[in-house]
């Protein structure tokens, strides 16, 4: 018979396996939703892998085979595991073998990019709980130019919110290029500039003036677009390239691939 694993504080155990805080496993326990081996369980109590552990009449194993998944989310679908309305769920994108994983956090359904996905709670703590501070880069296209000043005003002292001050560095996008002085005017109100391609005065294609980069370490509810929209700015695009340490690189929308620690 093999010899059960090592005990564990059972705080520890659920803070893993529900992505929740130590304290907020000890408010469970207190609360009397944990059993463990029939009894209700008590702060302090250990398990290991003989235990029987129940969360709400619900079985928790105690050993787990973690998956971690990287997504591209594409505009149109929330990140739900129930339709919104008429909206669909990215769930309906994923695989069968990855239908059982939970996002780690979330992109509205207008945003597109980068999504995590696992079955690790501990993971997903740790890349979304404030204290960690994990960063998240975004390209964000707007409505209009951003103002210097507000520019300024974002990166350097914060907009204040309902929630509170909302403080991210912002930078103009690399094909953001000022216009070029001569044809200013011409173009002052337009999303987008022509650019020169070799001699020819027909521009091959379109730039947008209107992108830039956006990197926070927060990740409160809609707060890039909340942010601009105080300043009287909408966001007309809003795409993740990376969260902590992992990018979306050649993802392509609608495409999972697994990810290592």
């Amino acid at each position: 018979m093999d010899n059960p694993q090592p005990s564990i504080r059972l705080n520890k155990f659920l803070a893993e396996r529900l992505g929740v805080s130590r304290r907020e496993a000890d408010e469970l326990i207190r609360l009397g939703q944990i059993s463990v081996d029939g009894k209700t369980a008590i702060l302090g109590t250990k398990v290991d892998s003989t235990s029987n552990i129940f969360y709400n009449k619900k079985q928790l194993p105690f050993d787990v085979k973690y998956t971690y998944i990287a997504f591209h989310k594409p505009v149109g679908y929330v990140c739900s595991r129930r339709a919104q309305g008429s909206t669909p769920t990215l769930y309906e994108l994923l695989p069968a073998e990855y239908q059982h994983l939970k996002t780690v956090g979330r992109l509205d359904k207008d945003s597109s990019g980068l999504i995590l996905l696992t079955n690790d709670g501990d993971f997903a703590f740790q890349m979304t709980h404030p204290k960690f501070r994990k960063t998240k880069v975004y390209e964000v296209e707007l409505n209009k130019p951003l103002e210097p000043l507000h520019q300024q005003m974002i990166s350097d002292y914060g907009v204040m919110l309902d929630d509170g001050p909302s403080k991210f560095k912002v930078i103009r996008d690399d094909f953001a290029k000022p216009l070029p002085r001569g044809i200013r005017s011409c173009y002052e109100d337009a999303a987008t500039i022509p650019v020169k391609t070799g001699a020819r005065s027909v521009p091959k294609k379109m730039v947008s003036r209107n992108q830039y980069i956006v990197t926070l370490s927060e990740g409160r509810n809609r707060q890039i677009r909340r942010t601009f929209a105080a300043l009287g700015y909408r966001v007309t695009k809003l795409h993740r390239t990376s969260f902590g340490k992992y990018e979306l690189g050649d993802l392509k929308a609608g495409e999972a691939t697994e990810i290592t620690l």
